[in-house]
This record gives C-alpha cells, sequence and structure tokens, in this order.
C-alpha cells in the first residue's frame, strides 16, 4: 500500500523489453514525444564492455543515423550521457532511462518497483496472450506478475496451442483503424499487428467506406518488404523443425519469397475482409527499411445509365485516397502523385504513403455460368433466355509505401501505446 501511494502522482514512465529494431526505434520514438516522462528498457543481460556499450547501440543506426541529429538536426551535439553504470541509469535528451541487465523472464522483471503500469513488450519471443505468467520460458502475461497493467506487443500474437481460442483480455489494435475499440476495463494485452497489417489496414478501410468500392469481389496483397533479423546475413543450416528454408539463405543479394499473417491480422482489425477471401504473400529484398504494398482489388462497380462505362475509374481509387488524405488531422495517410523511390519515404510519419501516380485500373464483363453457381433454383435458371451473364468487374491496382521499421509502424505503435495509457489516467 505504502509503494501504491508513492507512485500515486508520479509522471507516466513506460517500460520497453527489448532493444531489437523495434525496441530501440520504440525508445527513439518516446525520447523525441515527451509524453512519457521517464523510459525502462529490460536488456535482460549484459551488453559489450557495459552501459556505454548500450548507450553506443541506442545513439547510432545503420538506417536512420544519430540519435542527436535525428532528434534535433544536423547541428546537433549528442543527447546521452551515463549516469550510473551499476544502477543502469543515464539521460537521454534530459529524459531519465533506466538500463535492466539481469531477467529475461517477463515474470521476474521489477516493474513495479518503478511505477510502470504500461510495457512495449518488444522481443518478439512472448507472442501467445494463452500463455502462463509463470510459464518456465517466459510469457507476455508474466509482465503482470511484474506490476504491469497493460502490454503492447510489437507483432501480431500467435496462439501455438491451436485448440486455443483469444482470450477476452487480448486485443489487436491498428491506430487509425479500430484502436478505439480498446476497454480498459477488459484488455490487458494488446497486439499492435504488424508493419504490413499496418499500412494494409490503412490502404483497405477507405475503400470499403466508400459506397462506389465497397462492393469488394477477391484481394490480394504482396509486400515488396526490406529484410528483418530473422534472416541470414549469409546462407544458414536451419534449425529443426524449420518449414521456410528461404529465409535461412543469404539477404545480402537474393529476392526471397516467403509468407505474411499481414491477411488474417487484417480481419481482426476490419471483420469485413473476411467476406472476401483476401490472400497475402512477401517478397524480401536487400533493402534496410521502406517496404511497399501491392494491392489488387476486383470490384463489381455501379455502371453508367447506358450500362457502358463503370463509376469506379483510375481517378475514382485516387480522389477516395486523396479525400482521406487532406481530411484526416493526423496524416495517418498521406497521398502523392509524385514519382518517388523507396529511400525517398525512409522515417516518413504516416501509416502509408499512397503512390497515386502508378494507380491503376482496367474493365472487363466476365461470362458467369449460372448453372455452376450453388443455391440457385433450376426453374430460375431455364426461364432466361441464356444461362449466362455478363458483369461488368473492374480490377485496380494499387500501391502504398510504409517504413516498416520507424516511420510507419513504430510511430503507429507509439500512438496506440499513449492512447492506451490515457485510458488509466
Amino acid at each position: 500500500m505504502a509503494k501504491a501511494q508513492v507512485f500515486e502522482n508520479r509522471p507516466p514512465v513506460l517500460g520497453i523489453n527489448g532493444l531489437g529494431r523495434i525496441g530501440k526505434l520504440t525508445l527513439w520514438h518516446h525520447i523525441a514525444r515527451k509524453y512519457f516522462k521517464e523510459i525502462v528498457i529490460n536488456q535482460g543481460r549484459e551488453v559489450g564492455m557495459g552501459l556505454s556499450s548500450i548507450a553506443q547501440f541506442i545513439e547510432k543506426d545503420a538506417t536512420y543515423g544519430l540519435l542527436h541529429k535525428f532528434l534535433h538536426g544536423i547541428k546537433a551535439e549528442r543527447v546521452i550521457e551515463i549516469i550510473d553504470e551499476k544502477k543502469g541509469t543515464m539521460r537521454i535528451d534530459g529524459m531519465p532511462v533506466t538500463v535492466l541487465r539481469e531477467a529475461r523472464n517477463p515474470k521476474d522483471i521489477p516493474w513495479r518497483d518503478f511505477g510502470i503500469e504500461i510495457v512495449a513488450e518488444c522481443t518478439g519471443k512472448f507472442g501467445d496472450p494463452t500463455a502462463s505468467f509463470d510459464n518456465d520460458k517466459g510469457s507476455i502475461k508474466g509482465h503482470f506478475a511484474g506490476g504491469a497493467k497493460i502490454v503492447i506487443n510489437s507483432s501480431a500474437f500467435k496462439i501455438k496451442n491451436k485448440a486455443l481460442s483469444m482470450p477476452d483480455d487480448a486485443v489487436t489494435l491498428i491506430y487509425g483503424i479500430n484502436h478505439h475499440a480498446f476497454d480498459y476495463k477488459k484488455h490487458r494485452l494488446i497486439s499492435a499487428a504488424s508493419c504490413t497489417t499496418t499500412g494494409l489496414a490503412h490502404m483497405v478501410k477507405p475503400l470499403l467506406e466508400n459506397k462506389e468500392t465497397s462492393r469488394i469481389l477477391t484481394a490480394s496483397m504482396s509486400t515488396v518488404h526490406a529484410v528483418t533479423n530473422t534472416q541470414s546475413v549469409l546462407d544458414n543450416v536451419p534449425k529443426a523443425g524449420e518449414k521456410d528454408l528461404r529465409k535461412n539463405r543469404s539477404i545480402l543479394n537474393n529476392i526471397i519469397l516467403t509468407s505474411t499473417n499481414a491477411a488474417d491480422a487484417l480481419a481482426q482489425v476490419i471483420p469485413a475482409v473476411r467476406e472476401i477471401g483476401f490472400m497475402a504473400d512477401s517478397i524480401r529484398v536487400p533493402t534496410n527499411t521502406e517496404s511497399l504494398i501491392v494491392l489488387n482489388v476486383t470490384f463489381q462497380p455501379q455502371m453508367s445509365k447506358d450500362g457502358t462505362t463503370p463509376l469506379i475509374t483510375t481517378k475514382t481509387i485516387n480522389d477516395i485516397y486523396k479525400q482521406v488524405a487532406e481530411i484526416d488531422p493526423e496524416h495517418l495517410l498521406i497521398y502523392t502523385e509524385e514519382q518517388n523511390v523507396s529511400t525517398d519515404l525512409i522515417g516518413v510519419d504516416a501509416a502509408i504513403v499512397i503512390e497515386g501516380q502508378f494507380n491503376h485500373t482496367r474493365t472487363a464483363f466476365q461470362t458467369i455460368d449460372l448453372s455452376r453457381i450453388p443455391n440457385i433454383p433450376d426453374i430460375l435458371v431455364k426461364a432466361m433466355e441464356n444461362e449466362t451473364l455478363r458483369v461488368p468487374v473492374v480490377h485496380a491496382k494499387i500501391f502504398g509505401w510504409y517504413d516498416n521499421e520507424y516511420g510507419s509502424y513504430t510511430n503507429r505503435m507509439g500512438d496506440l501505446t499513449v492512447f492506451a495509457h490515457k485510458q488509466l489516467t
């Protein structure tokens, strides 16, 4: 009781578990944002030559450059100051930051001692929301034993036991799509989905919400995706049970076909997608960030009065995204007609950047054999002059850029973290 009173009026403190790509960039996001007044990072082990090695890792980034220049511009001076090696304390741009280097299992991390209510789980190792908090190998629920009230997972949930369903206290949320579905009285575990699902959701939602484009017949997506740390720098021997042998091939000089769970995760945040039969795949390419979604959508369009011209064209598609971009105060979707390449958009603060200059549509008339459609009464088919119908369809190809590390995903996860924390206060 006494400890609770000590932290009652304390400024908000964020916990981050893991300093991988998303953990490190989550730290950068919140250092810049200054909503949380203190940050505690659990690294769970000693690193290099001590705290100075961690500070150097935090400060320098092969993709985004130096932290101080990232925060304050080209002439900025260094912003990290080590305070106490033993305690793991430092200041980063004036903010107190503590690095914990002992516990690997979430249940053993002392979040309570720092007054931490919300934790960003960024290790990628504890994604099963059904695993018990006292699991010997660790679980995402273990953070609750350490004092956390809400845990945000930086990837999609993965239930290992397929006989189990998603627990009531777990929810998948994407900021700007369904984050208002968060119920702090019910939800304790939040998945921020994935980088690809975040970008994809912001491309699909405007189409479903527009009268002309809401009748989607089929849809599929390929993401031309930058490499991740799950891949091998050089060809490597697969682990036992590994099914995707391509990910063990060198990332330096290969285009690698692989899978993505973006379609399944999309249906969790936009339930209407379940009726479409959405497909998704991923093509890994040797770049360090900035990925591209190629969205293929087939519509059943309204036609002009004479039945010759569809009311869905390339202009229709682009105008939908233009309107969303113009009225969105947070600019989560950006529309551009510039001729971009991937490096032009690294770090851009948006869930998706629509490449309008390259979007295009085609119209066709498909002949449908009614005899092959189930549940149509034979008498109805025979009553028609022909047993076929000519149905207009519009196929659209839509392109969207997203910075899969910082600009799109980490920033939206940061928005979600702040939103969830405000519901607690």
